[in-house]
């Protein structure tokens, strides 16, 4: 059967559909994790804030997605070759059985968190098969004309498992903390079944050699790389972060090297694994790049945003420390609804008009949103930042689903998957990128100026100036973790016998809700602000490398790509748009 008869009604709903679940299955577990994390530490027995468990807490959160972004691109490139149903297929196996395998973690303390993390990163690599080969299965099964749309349900469902993982999490750890990892045990078995049974290879394949260079530099660099940025998270002797420590300086460094001599022995391989000439389409470079600086731009927003409700705002009306995950969650809603109100249509009209205006208005939009939110005191009024929330959904739904059209479209048939794989690694490295730069500008932030904040509160709150001097010196990191995690960080840093020996009426108000969150507000809203800033200035030199993708271009509709094997770039760039 050829490829349009394939491309019937009913095959190609039930790749979005199968697709969808996939996305939206491996997306939740990016966050559900996080809302959920002081479940799993009290079930594991573990005070993450004890000495030593910052690695191991940095580790669980994080260590799904190093693990994912260091395979996208291998993945998509051997799926090019032994078909992208069948390791998609073989993403719903490996996903499940690590989900199984998490919620069945048999031991406890540390060696059940580093049990935990070896479980997390075989999630990752089913993860990884996922998100390699979903667009391009799209990209195989839909027409030209209604790939826009295919793809902004699908980026819808990345965006809606993203939050429906923080508002899952904070329900199921109340029950059980395994039921966060059991959750996805079923949603796997019954995609593994469907994609089987339902799913075919129709995309072209293409029979080349292994780069196992290309392989060898690439998967040791990225690993490199994305341990050095998790690790830059964790404090350093007296040192708040880790950025002076050499060993991490040494993996940073080791990744940096190890990836230049990827793309030297890229430029001279026979059979790359890294298509270097899929630079030359004007849609595919512009599209990564404006993808790419996209997520640096907004990558760390949800951590951020998350770490300020749970951490200064919820606390500052009242709202106990235990309560304020799920409550954060949900408080972040409004950006959702913005995504699925613009990503379907932007999709749809992308692909009657082209993608380069409504990515464009997309990013700026972003811009502005950041703007908004930038204008924001510590404790603002919910309408509003609900409106402003909006607006960034908005402007996110108005640039993704475009934009992954964009690029999907615009190469030959055959180099679909490693495509996929690229763009999906440009932005999940973006975004890894983008926690360890926004972090740090809280991390620096909170260091010039919590330590007199806490001094100068907590000594007129009563207590004694020796003990209130010893907490001014509260590292940031443990401050802001304990936000994290639910915890009211005096509370856990005093210990009991402190605050036993305090009198009643000072010990009440150091551990009321709003105490701490309203010495932590002003610094953590300075550093917040500089944040916002940043992103403005991001999202700006995204809007300016998406406006240079050039008109529409679709690859199949301008000839057969064998027949031309270097890939014009002066017939993508003068291209007219396609209806």
């Amino acid at each position: 059967m050829t490829e349009p008869q394939e491309r019937g009604l009913a095959y190609k709903w039930i790749a979005l559909s199968n697709t969808t679940l996939g996305v939206l299955m491996a997306s939740m577990n990016q966050t559900i994790v996080m809302i959920s994390l002081p479940m799993i530490f009290r079930g594991l027995h573990v005070n993450p804030l004890g000495s030593g468990q910052t690695g191991l807490l940095l580790w669980v959160l994080m260590g799904y997605t190093a693990a994912t972004t260091v395979l996208l691109v291998t993945v998509g490139r051997i799926s090019d070759t032994y078909g992208r149903v069948r390791f998609y297929n073989l993403g719903f196996v490996i996903f499940t059985l690590g989900s199984l395998l998490s919620a069945l973690t048999p031991g406890i303390g540390a060696s059940g968190e580093v049990e935990l993390i070896v479980f997390r990163v075989v999630q990752g690599i089913g993860g990884a098969f996922l998100f390699a080969n979903s667009a391009a299965i799209l990209t195989d099964a839909f027409p030209p004309t209604q790939r826009g749309l295919a793809l902004g349900v699908n980026q819808i469902a990345a965006i809606g498992g993203s939050v429906l993982g923080l508002v899952l999490g904070g329900v199921l750890a109340t029950v059980n903390w395994r039921l966060v990892f059991l959750v996805s045990t079923p949603i796997g078995l019954l995609g593994t079944v469907w994609a089987y049974i339902k799913l075919r290879e129709i995309g072209v394949r293409t029979a080349r050699r292994l780069d196992g260079w290309g392989n060898l530099t690439f998967g040791v660099g990225l690993t490199a790389l994305m341990v050095g940025l998790t690790s830059v998270l964790m404090p350093y002797r007296t040192a708040p972060m880790g950025w002076g420590n050499p060993m991490i300086q040494g993996a940073l460094a080791l990744g940096v090297v190890l990836l230049l001599l990827f793309l030297w022995i890229e430029s001279r391989v026979a059979d790359p694994m890294f298509e270097l000439r899929l630079f030359r389409i004007r849609p595919f470079w512009a599209g990564n790049l404006s993808g790419f600086v996209a997520s640096l731009s907004r990558g760390g927003l949800q951590f951020m945003l998350i770490i300020w409700l749970q951490g200064i705002w919820l606390p500052l009306h009242g709202v106990p420390f235990n309560q304020t995950p799920l409550l954060a969650g949900l408080d972040t809603l409004p950006m959702m609804a913005g995504f699925i109100i613009a990503g379907p249509i932007s999709g749809i009209l992308s692909d009657r008009y082209g993608a380069r205006a409504f990515s464009t208005i997309g990013m700026l939009l972003s811009g502005l949103g950041f703007l908004l939110l930038s204008t924001l005191p510590a404790n603002f009024s919910f309408p509003v930042f609900a409106v402003y929330l909006l607006v960034m959904g908005i402007g996110m739904g108005l640039f993704s689903s475009p934009n992954a059209a964009s690029i999907m479209s615009a190469v030959p048939a055959e180099h679909r998957g490693v495509a996929s794989g690229m763009r999906a690694t440009f932005q999940n490295a973006g975004m890894m990128m983008s926690m360890a730069i926004f972090f740090t500008i809280a991390i620096v932030g909170l260091s010039n100026h919590l330590p007199p904040a806490l001094r100068s509160g907590l000594t007129n709150a009563g207590l004694p100036a020796p003990l209130a001097l010893g907490m001014s010196h509260l590292p940031p990191v443990a401050a802001l973790f304990s936000a994290l995690l639910g915890y009211n960080p005096l509370g856990s840093l005093m210990g009991p016998k402190i605050l036993g020996a305090l009198p009643g009426a000072v010990r009440a108000k150091l551990l009321a809700p709003h105490f701490f969150a309203q010495l932590i507000s002003t610094p953590f809203s300075e550093s917040l602000h500089t944040v916002f800033y940043i992103s403005i200035g991001l999202s700006l030199i995204a809007a300016i490398a998406s406006a240079m993708r050039g008109k529409q271009y679709i690859e199949e509709l301008h000839g057969p790509s064998a027949a031309r094997p270097p890939i014009d770039p002066a017939a993508n760039a003068a291209s007219e748009p396609t209806d």
